[in-house]
């Protein structure tokens, strides 16, 4: 049997209205294709549905079964497409979403790809920022939520750990403290540090830290991302230290576990009260499980979490 959906919706217009004309121009189509539709209809029916006369367009019996029962299934078709068009235009648009350097290059590119690989027609519109902005970025609302070292004021923000990244010291091949398997942070006593400065979310974890221990940091030089801070390292200024997510995949530096084991907290933030979007809810997650898979692996030293 073939029976089309038009052919159906022209047999309700005509069964609703009695009218031919009517229910041409409720469709927008013309008097003849309405009536074309019907015949077409009857005939693969083998069925008259309508008695018709000079005054009116009346169902017949099997017309007005006909009737009630498309009327049943055009409203369930509806309301399944409805819904089908609806999650079609959930997974459509943009996401903007801001992160920390160290961030934007070890986690976020496997999120983003996971995003397009599995909502093609979603966009994620990376801010690539210091901690500071990134903060200020999720106040203002120019992101939709950010990627960040956790605030120090975290009731500004509503918050989600994702992940806990331990620090670890980067040095050259030649350096004394490659020959250890772990470093102890009071060797890093008189030693010159190339830092991320100020502006950088794990600084202020890393003078804590420095500070709890009592050492005078040397620091011999700052920089604003670890491709620098890494470039100095090369050319003997000094030892760094770093979050493991920040490590090259390769090159010419040694990176040794520091003791005890101190972790940054990886979060994602929104602005306080503020639900995300659908959408931002869609890549919030994508971020969340990309994570877990990057985990450093389970570690049985001393673990300290700065807060």
């Amino acid at each position: 049997m073939n029976v089309s959906l038009r052919q159906l919706r022209a047999f309700l217009a005509v069964a609703r209205l009695q009218h031919f004309r009517r229910a041409a121009e409720s469709l927008h189509l013309t008097q003849p294709a309405i009536s074309r539709h019907i015949a077409d209809l009857e005939a693969e029916l083998d069925v008259r549905l309508f008695d018709r006369n000079t005054r009116e367009v009346v169902p017949t019996e099997a017309g007005r079964y006909l009737q009630g029962a498309v009327e049943r299934v055009l409203d369930e078709l509806e309301g399944v497409l409805a819904h089908v068009h609806s999650e079609s235009e959930r997974r459509r648009g943009k996401v903007r979403v801001a992160s920390v350097p160290t961030l934007s290059a070890g986690l976020m590119p496997a999120s983003i790809a996971a995003c397009a690989r599995d909502y093609p027609q979603l966009t994620v519109q990376l801010h690539d920022q210091s901690q500071t902005l990134v903060l200020d970025s999720v106040r203002s609302g120019e992101v939709d939520f950010g990627l960040a070292i956790e605030p120090a004021d975290r009731e500004s923000f509503d918050t989600e750990t994702i992940l806990h990244d331990p620090f670890v010291l980067v040095c050259r091949a030649d350096h004394p403290f490659a020959a250890l398997a772990e470093v102890p942070w009071k060797k890093l006593k008189g030693q010159p540090l190339v830092l991320l400065d100020q502006t950088s979310g794990s600084r202020r974890l890393i003078d804590r830290q420095l500070a709890a221990l009592r050492i005078d940091p040397d620091v011999a030089q700052q920089a604003g991302h670890t491709l620098t801070a890494f470039r100095m390292v090369e050319a003997g200024l000094g030892v760094s230290i770093t979050p493991q997510l920040s490590l090259p995949a390769a090159g010419a530096l040694v990176a040794r576990p520091l003791v005890p084991v101190v972790q940054r907290a990886v979060t994602l933030i929104r602005r306080r009260h503020r639900s995300l979007s659908p959408l931002a809810a869609l890549v919030w997650e994508r971020i969340r499980d990309t994570a877990a898979t990057l985990a450093p692996a389970p570690d049985t030293r001393r673990k300290i979490t700065p807060r």
